[in-house]
Order: structure tokens, then sequence, then C-alpha cells
């Protein structure tokens, strides 16, 4: 009875540690996009779980053994159940920091690093922002041009009234938040927020003519942190992979 006991305790506990391991990490992300604390703190807070989830694995890794040389088959189920849920917290943190690690530092990916899209309407927002709005200049255009290499303008064999009609369309179907729609400069502004943290990243969109075609360019700033983990690049890629779809 008593080695039944204790496989069950490491069996509960290392359980219950990894179901609060792994709810505290999702809270991390949350809280920050509630405003209940800094990113940075989330940052922390996400890290710190990322251990405790190591630690949930081994108890329950533990209750895991013994369940099986006492053969209570209940508590392998619960013990496996407890490690991958420990396991999987952790790793989610530690592939989170790879592609931080593996991401250039920069938060501001444009089609033109020449003579980027310039924020209009979405300037006054940015007040307090951790980030500037003006671009950094040939230093992250070579760090861009280096990590991004694809990130260029998109051509559209329309004029530029369809085709800003066009990318206004993806705007609405993206569900970004709408800032300005300026047709007579071919700009449109607008605001995404991050799922998870609730970054908000800044974008405009500039449609000129170029020829008989017209010519997209768009820019994605994070508002916050060094390094956006490749989230603006992404943006781009999405946003023309869509028009190319209407």
């Amino acid at each position: 009875m008593a080695a039944a006991a204790s496989v069950s305790i490491f069996v509960l506990v290392g359980f219950l540690f990894a179901l609060m391991c792994g709810f505290i990490s999702m809270l991390a992300g949350f809280g920050s996009r509630w405003k209940w604390w800094h990113f940075r703190t989330g940052f922390a807070i996400l890290r710190w779980s990322a251990y405790a989830g190591v630690l949930a694995a081994v108890i329950a890794g533990i209750g895991l053994i013994a369940s099986l040389q006492e053969k209570l088959y209940d508590g392998v189920i619960l013990a496996v159940f407890g490690m991958l849920v420990g396991l999987v917290t952790s790793g989610n943190t530690w592939n989170w920091k790879q592609s931080i690690v593996a991401s250039p530092p920069i938060h501001d990916i444009t089609t033109d690093t020449q003579n980027p899209p310039q924020f209009v309407s979405i300037l006054p927002l940015r007040k307090g922002a951790e980030n500037p709005a003006e671009y950094g200049g040939p230093a992250i255009a070579a760090q861009q041009l280096k990590a991004y290499p694809d990130i260029k303008p998109f051509m559209m064999n329309l004029p530029t009234e369809a085709a800003f009609d066009k990318a206004l369309q993806v705007v609405r179907s993206k569900k970004w938040n709408l800032i300005a729609v300026n047709r007579h400069e071919g700009r449109i502004e607008a605001v995404d927020t991050t799922f998870w943290f609730g970054f908000k990243d800044d974008i405009i969109i500039r449609i000129t003519q170029d020829g008989e075609r017209s010519r997209i360019d768009l820019r994605s700033v994070s508002r916050m942190g060094r390094t956006d983990v490749g989230k603006n690049a992404h943006r781009i890629r999405d946003f023309f992979k869509r028009l190319r779809e209407y």
C-alpha cells in the first residue's frame, strides 16, 4: 500500500504540475496582451514555465517508472500525459527562443529599402512606441537583404485604381485594423495585432504607376521588440500571396 501511495503521489504531482506549467506558459502571452504586465515580464514567465515544464516531466517520468513496476496502468496514462505536457511546454519555448536567435535583430521590413513608404495617419498611434517610425537606413536594408532576399515590390498588370481596390480587399480579408485609405496618394495604412502577446505591428501599402503596370510596396514595422522573429517578412509574403489569388 505504501508503494502504491508513493507512486500515486509522483504521478499526480507530475501531472498537475505539468498542467500548471502549460497554463502559466499560455498566460505569459495573454497577460501581456491584456496589459496585466509588460511583455518582457511575459517573456520571463515563459522562460521559467519552460524550466518548470522540464521538472514536471521528470517527476511524471519517475511516476511512470514506478507505475510500470507496480503495474498501475491508470498511473501510466496520467504519467505519460504529464510528461508530454511538460515537454511540449518547454519545447515550444525552446523553439521560440531558437527562432529569435536565428532571426536578424530588425523589426522594420519593407519592399523598398531605398525609398520606404512613410507612415502618416498611423504616426499618432505610435506615440510612446519603443521602436521609431523612421527607417533605419542602409544598415537595416543590408540585414534585410541578407535574411529576406525575396521581399520585393509586387507588380500587377492593372491600372493603379484597380490594384488599389484589390489591395484594399486583401487588407479587409485579413481583418487588420484599417486606419487610413487615401486613393489620391495610393496609400493604405493598417494595424495588425498578434494573437498571443498582442504585439501591434503597423503596416503601410503604397500603390504607384509603373509604366502600364502598378507597383505595390508594403512596409511592416513592429512597435516593440528589437527583433520581430520574422513576423513582418511573413506578413508581407502572405499579403502578396493573397493578392495573387484575387
